[in-house]
């Protein structure tokens, strides 16, 4: 990739994360999107739980419908209640640990802003998110910026550290920057007909995916996510680690990919050069088992990327991993797709 390419890229990869859409609330993020995307879909389209559905090409002799989902929503904080004082409690928007809040900054989607503050703890105990507050400088509940109901995301700014990028919401902003940038190199010769689809709520219980691949009706998908890696110390046993490349699922906690996309997947690949792990994840779910269990079921697989610190305000990837996924995908999607019977 030329330095002015990586240079757009990273210009991207820092619209996005910086852009904040906790679950159920993607309205900017979708809007930052759809600007991205115009010039290079034949049809957008959002449905009514919110997903962005782009369509690129028409199904030709020996081609398939493909439905490639990322999801640009995050996780957040919902406020449940304001004291007298003005601190706002909350609880979690997907999967939120205590360990990450503290001391955090958030914005809501009205613009306020605060930090997260933790009651008084006996040493030794656990925090739980019961016992945090957002402070927004309120003295007051009359005078607090927020109410009950409104949604916050951490706010951290994109950082380059040369071979690795770090931000908040890299899951799964860095999905759709890869999904984006594969639909950019999309081919007249393809003969697939294919459905980019930036979902939403995914975070909290695959919903948009859900809904989006039931209206796609897809003959095959793919899922492009995020996912743990095993390259930290004393951290999980797993294969993945930063700058191997695209890691291929295998399985997660919520779906076994099907072993004809693995195959497809792995192929691609090779036949490019391009340097893949296999990932089994113990944990954690995408959106390909929404579209693995749509209508009578679909073939679907993964492409993952692998990040540190996965659901906190500073998910890390690498930059080779992202590379190497656009090229990955855009393979995928431009040649004729075989993947024979069961």
């Amino acid at each position: 990739m030329t330095e002015k390419k990586q240079d757009t890229l990273l210009q991207l990869i820092k619209k996005l994360v910086e852009t904040p859409g906790p679950s159920g609330q993607e309205q900017k993020i979708r809007a930052a999107v759809r600007e991205e995307i115009k010039g290079y879909a034949d049809e957008i389209r959002t449905d009514a739980l919110g997903n962005l559905i782009a369509r690129v090409g028409s199904k030709k002799e020996g081609g398939m419908r493909v439905m490639v989902s990322a999801h640009i929503d995050e996780i957040g904080l919902m406020v449940t209640h304001v004291d007298d004082n003005g601190f706002a409690r909350f609880l979690a928007v997907g999967g939120v640990s205590p360990f990450t809040c503290m001391g955090n900054r958030v914005i809501f989607m009205n613009g306020a802003r605060g930090v997260i503050g933790m009651e008084r703890l006996e040493p030794g105990k656990v925090p739980t998110l019961d016992q945090m507050y957002i402070d927004t400088g309120a003295t007051s509940a009359k005078d607090s910026p927020v109410q009950v109901g409104d949604v916050c995301g951490f706010e951290r700014p994109f950082m380059d550290l040369g071979k690795r990028l770090v931000a908040k919401s890299m899951d799964d902003r860095i999905a759709a920057v890869i999904a984006i940038e594969a639909m950019k190199q999309i081919k007249k010769t393809s003969p697939n007909e294919i459905y980019f689809v930036f979902s939403v709520q995914e975070e909290v219980g695959l919903r948009g995916a859900t809904t989006a691949a039931y209206g796609v009706n897809p003959e095959v998908g793919i899922a492009v996510d995020v996912t743990g890696v095993g390259d930290t110390p004393k951290g999980f046993k797993l294969n993945v680690k930063l700058g191997n490349g695209p890691a291929v699922k295998v399985r997660d906690n919520s779906f076994i990919a099907d072993p004809r996309v693995v195959k497809w997947m792995v192929n691609e690949a090779e036949a490019q050069g391009l340097p893949y792990q296999m990932e089994v994840l113990t944990f954690g779910g995408t959106d390909g088992r929404a579209i693995q269990m749509t209508r009578e079921g679909v073939p679907a697989g993964c492409l993952s990327i692998g990040s540190r610190y996965i659901h906190s305000p500073s998910e890390m990837v690498d930059r080779d991993d992202v590379e190497n996924s656009i090229k990955l995908l855009a393979g995928l999607l431009n040649n004729k797709i075989e993947l024979g019977e069961l």
